[in-house]
């Protein structure tokens, strides 16, 4: 479908810049069994009442494997020190057990866990889409829409004064997909921007899928981007970094907001589509 064409309907929103805090923990001190999730972890592995410990148990030698945990092409593991001794045959399906390490596999693997999308503060939250969509919406109090288009107005008084800052994420449900609306304040070089993209919740290959357009403007002038949306596997460093988006030198920026150009009063408009 075409920039131009689409009948889903229009989100309007206002946005302020928002401080945000990392919070921080402190770690417990160490002692030699310490409770958790599955059992408790001792000195001499972990004793377990629900099957976990089974999981993590080589069939060969019965001792717990820790990283480079191997794996045949039906997903059987086996510790390094295993995998020698049978010569690399499986010793559950006896199919070749080659180099598959279950540590690269999980690094690699299209059904690994998502990071949190959110980039007003580190988070550690990891977990699959409609997980970080009630994270995001519980714990980050993140606006939530439907609809393929959107304008949004960014706004920050004494903007000379800030070099760095991180607008509200907001999520946008369109396609029956997620998309994540960031927009940023930061440097290039010695030169302030400000810089919109959006973000697709789920893997690159599906993320190819869909276009976005972004626009910005004031005074019979116009500001116009148009790409792919990058996949929530690139962080939002990443993306912004390779100004992968909509970027805005503060100057022009200040020249859309109107006035005597001492406050950002920015409107960005935008539209998602699927390519046929």
């Amino acid at each position: 479908m075409a920039p131009g064409g689409s009948a889903c309907k229009e989100v309007e929103s206002y946005h302020a810049v928002v401080d945000y805090a990392i919070a921080t923990t402190k770690p417990e001190s160490n002692s030699m069994t310490t409770k958790s999730s599955f059992g408790f972890v001792g000195k001499h592995g972990i004793q377990s009442n629900n099957g976990v410990y089974e999981l993590l148990e080589c069939p060969v030698c019965k001792n717990l494997m820790y990283p480079p945990i191997h794996q045949c092409p039906n997903g059987h593991t086996l510790c390094l020190n295993c995998k020698n001794r049978v010569h690399n045959c499986c010793p559950s399906c006896r199919y070749d057990l080659g180099n598959i390490s279950k540590l690269k596999h999980e690094q690699h693997c299209r059904f690994r866990p998502y990071n949190c999308p959110y980039a007003g503060s580190d988070c550690s939250i990891t977990g699959d889409i409609p997980t970080l969509i009630a994270h995001l919406k519980d714990d980050h109090k993140v606006d939530m829409h439907d609809g393929c288009t959107f304008n949004h107005r960014y706004v920050k008084s004494n903007p000379h004064e800030v070099e760095h800052a991180t607008w509200m994420l907001t999520v946008f449900k369109c396609f029956g997909e997620q998309f994540c609306l960031h927009f940023e304040a930061f440097q290039i070089g010695m030169v302030p921007v400000y810089m919109a993209f959006l973000r697709f919740m789920g893997d690159d290959s599906e993320a190819k899928k869909f276009s976005y357009c972004l626009e910005v403007g004031a005074n019979s002038r116009k500001l116009t981007w148009q790409g792919i949306p990058r996949s929530i596997r690139d962080s939002h460093r990443k993306v912004r970094d390779s100004q992968d988006g909509l970027v805005i030198q503060r100057n022009l920026a200040l020249y859309f907001s109107g006035g005597d150009r001492q406050e950002l009063k920015l409107r960005v408009s935008g539209r998602i589509w699927k390519e046929a």
